[in-house]
């Protein structure tokens, strides 16, 4: 058995279907493409606007666009990839070469996190699997309104002062960090578990007057610290990346929360942001939910549909969850068509 630092990224994939490595290498290849030009940035042209704007209606930044065609062309070569969905793409696109007869569908967010692109800060790319319905049938959107427990695998690249992969396949979560000389994922952190407890957490909290009852309780608790009710002082982070904030929490622990407010029920896109983070932290022994539903049981509605999100160490989630079930926080339940909280992923 190879020894840790030595295990590549293939040698890993060699125990999961063959088909979904080459997806997974084929990811990590775009990846290394994007750490490469976004360590030259302004150098080669690639900070600033596009002059365009995604599915969103958000201005594009340059590159947003070209980390989203690096990706598409990388997915274009695998012959088990029927087609892709994207941030900044308004509908999913069929494979050229393979929608007719690939068996996955890829979905993708090219870069996580791209306001902190000229401030030099983290941010990311995130990507998940899910299995196709019918092989020869013409692809649609439709395909991919799949809840999150579906997925075959999920992961996210992080750059930053190094650039690292965390992905899962179905069982457990690994940590692999780039070796820009040789191009190679090399295993840095095999089996990643998010410690249960914790004394950090990670909000805006510049939207705090929006925020329902239950997640104003909980976030003034932990600022209170040891003078409130958890008699313990808190720590709060933000980086305004999905990408960055959840690396944080999967290294140390830790609860992300960007919740439902009173101008809308989410910020962050289900398919390509929030529900491979959940598979994610789920699989690394956290909870992941949207306040009052197991966020990998929401089925979705169209591609770019936005949901809350709260994910980290257990014993918060819970807690939280626990401040939404009660009566006297009077929350609106939010309408996504869902089964039940805290569904375990399969082993």
């Amino acid at each position: 058995m190879s020894t840790l630092g030595n295990t590549t990224l293939n040698d890993w994939l060699a125990d999961y279907p063959m088909a979904i490595a080459r997806i997974v290498q084929a990811l990590a290849g775009a990846c290394v493409d994007i750490a490469a030009a976004s360590a030259e940035g302004a150098l080669i042209g690639l900070h600033g606007v596009a002059g365009s704007t995604n599915s969103q209606g958000e201005s594009q930044k340059k590159l947003d666009v070209y980390a989203n065609g690096v990706v598409i062309a990388a997915l274009a070569d695998c012959p088990s990839v029927a087609g892709w969905a994207s941030e900044e793409l308004d509908e999913a696109e069929a494979s050229p070469n393979h929608g007719a007869a690939g068996e996955h569908l890829v979905i993708f967010d090219p870069v996580d996190g791209s306001s902190n692109i000229e401030a030099n800060i983290s941010f990311g790319t995130i990507f998940s699997v899910l299995p196709r319905g019918l092989k020869g049938a013409m692809l649609s959107s439709a395909d991919f309104l799949q809840p999150g427990s579906r997925q075959l695998a999920a992961g996210y690249v992080v750059y930053g002062p190094s650039t690292v992969m965390v992905v899962c396949c179905g069982r457990e979560v690994a940590m692999f960090t780039l070796h820009r000389a040789s191009g190679a994922w090399l295993l840095t952190q095999p089996r990643v578990e998010i410690p249960r407890s914790t004394r950090e957490f990670a909000i805006n909290a510049s939207n705090q007057r929006h925020w329902d009852k239950p997640v104003q309780r909980y976030v003034a608790e932990c600022a209170a610290g040891e003078a409130g009710p958890r008699r313990v002082d808190f720590n709060m982070r933000w980086v305004a990346s999905l990408v960055a904030d959840v690396h944080r929490l999967m290294t140390r622990g830790g609860i992300y929360l960007y919740p439902r407010d009173a101008r809308q029920p989410g910020r962050l896109r289900l398919l390509y942001e929030t529900s491979p983070m959940a598979w994610l932290v789920q699989h690394a022994g956290g909870g992941a939910v949207t306040g009052t539903q197991d966020l990998l049981e929401v089925v979705p509605d169209f591609i770019h549909q936005k949901v809350p999100v709260i994910l980290g160490s257990m014993d918060e989630v819970e807690r939280i969850v626990a401040y939404h079930a009660d009566p006297s926080e009077n929350v609106a339940m939010p309408l996504f068509r869902n089964r039940s909280l805290f569904v375990q992923p399969s082993p």
